[in-house]
């Protein structure tokens, strides 16, 4: 089982979640991070830390948010390595609250 970066991440980009992973799964694009199912070892410590609850275990992958199962696998192999905390992005703080905004993705 891996864990999945999902909507609520996108343009905000926050990056406390990096900081603790043990393996250096995450993956940055221009707007998202994603998780590297391959590389990600289901250790879970990710989670509390997602500011804007962004990520999930696989399975209990909200129904509305499914597409980002294979939207992580996908991006993860084009998208470099991040492995330390960076800044979020500029008006991160702005995008927190919005729900609906997958059209917003960009997969650089």
């Amino acid at each position: 089982m891996t864990h999945v970066v999902t909507e609520s991440c996108i343009k905000c980009r926050y990056t406390d979640c990096v900081d603790v992973c043990p393996v250096d799964c995450f993956k940055m694009g221009p707007n998202f991070l994603v998780i590297d199912p391959d590389e990600c070892i289901d250790c879970a410590v990710c989670i509390p830390e997602c500011p804007v609850n962004a990520i999930y275990a696989e399975e209990d992958v909200p129904p509305d948010q499914l597409e980002f199962v294979m939207l992580n696998r996908e991006l993860a192999k084009a998208w470099p390595i991040i492995s330390k905390r960076v800044a979020s992005a500029p008006d991160a703080d702005e995008w927190a609250t919005v729900v609906v905004k997958k059209q917003h993705l960009d997969r650089g």
